[in-house]
C-alpha cells in the first residue's frame, strides 16, 4: 500500500486564512495549525500594565511602535503571534497596515501554564533563528521577568528580576520597570 504524504501548510497559506474565531487564537508551527485559548485574567492584566509602561516610554521618546497579537512569519512553515512586539523607528519600514515583513526588535511573551514549553523552548529557538534581537519572558505566576539579547545567533541572558525588583531591560536601558506593578498584590492573590 502506498504511503500518504501529509502536506504542511506554508506561512503564506496560513496568512490567507480568515480571522480567528471568537475566543480562539491560532498559530502555525512547522506547517501545522496550533489552536490556543484566550489567556486568563492575570495574564491579560500583567500584559496591560507592561503595555502601558512601554507604550508611554516609546511614544515619549519617539522610539518606534509597540503592537500586540499580530501574526509574524518566522519561517516558511511557522507563524507566531507574540503577546507584544516592538519595531524601532529605523525599522518601521518592515511593518505595514496588514503585516509584519521582518523580525521585530523585541518580542515579549507572557508565560501561562499551557505555554511554558512554547515560550521557553520553541519560541526561544524560533525567534533567535528569525533574528529577533531582544526577547523577554514574563511569568506572572512565578512573578519573574527575563530579558535575552541575541548574540552570535543565540540568546544570552541580559537581565532578570522578580517580585518587587525594578529592572532595566534592553532595548530600553533608560526605562525603569517596577515589576511589582505588574503582579497581583497579596490581597488580590488571596481572591484566587
Amino acid at each position: 500500500m502506498p504511503a500518504i504524504a501529509a502536506q504542511r501548510m506554508t506561512a503564506a497559506e496560513f496568512m490567507e486564512l480568515p480571522e480567528d474565531p471568537h475566543e480562539i487564537r491560532r498559530e502555525l508551527v512547522n506547517g501545522e495549525i496550533i489552536v490556543g485559548s484566550i489567556p486568563a485574567y492575570d495574564h491579560g492584566r500583567c500584559f496591560g500594565k507592561l503595555f502601558a509602561m512601554l507604550s508611554a516610554h516609546i511614544e515619549a521618546h519617539g522610539l518606534g511602535e509597540l503592537a500586540s497579537d499580530i501574526d509574524n512569519t518566522v519561517s516558511k512553515f511557522t507563524v507566531r503571534r507574540p503577546d507584544l512586539f516592538f519595531f524601532s523607528t529605523a525599522r518601521l519600514h518592515l511593518t505595514s497596515r496588514q503585516r509584519v515583513h521582518g523580525p521585530p526588535d523585541l518580542c515579549v511573551e507572557f508565560v501561562s501554564p499551557s505555554s511554558v514549553r512554547a515560550d521557553r523552548v520553541e519560541k526561544f529557538a524560533e525567534y533567535a533563528a528569525y533574528g529577533v534581537m531582544n526577547y523577554w519572558i514574563i511569568d506572572p505566576a512565578a512573578r519573574t521577568a527575563e530579558a535575552f539579547v541575541l548574540k552570535d545567533g543565540a540568546y544570552a541572558l541580559a537581565a532578570q528580576g522578580a517580585d518587587e525588583d525594578v529592572v532595566h531591560f534592553p532595548p530600553f536601558p533608560e526605562l525603569a520597570i517596577p515589576l511589582g506593578k505588574l503582579w497581583w498584590s497579596p490581597t488580590q492573590r488571596a481572591r484566587e
